[in-house]
């Protein structure tokens, strides 16, 4: 199982978890092979952290290709500042599933 850490900042008028297009966009992340979950939590100030789970690195991969275009049609135009990779890596401890 693989997970990617992500930061990303919205502006603070609108709860981006409440758009169409946030629910769009996650409808879409949600249909991708591999696709385990995801936790977006708003730590404030417009921005939140977002960890989503992959049963693969190569889901993981497939799956940032594919939505790429998606996100930057639907979520970008929203967003304060580009969005901050902040890692990826094989879970090594889970309790949680």
């Amino acid at each position: 199982m693989y997970a990617v850490f992500r930061e990303t900042t919205y502006a603070t008028d609108e709860k981006i978890e409440e758009t169409e297009a946030f629910k769009t966009f996650q409808d879409k992340h949600a249909k991708q092979p591999g696709y385990l979950g995801t936790v977006v939590t708003n730590v404030g100030e417009g921005r939140y952290l977002t960890v989503t789970l992959w049963q693969s690195k190569k889901n993981m991969d497939d799956a940032r290709d594919a939505l790429a275009p998606i996100v930057d049609d639907l979520l970008n135009p929203f967003m304060t500042a580009p969005s901050k990779l902040l890692g990826t890596g094989p879970i090594v401890v889970n309790d949680i599933i």
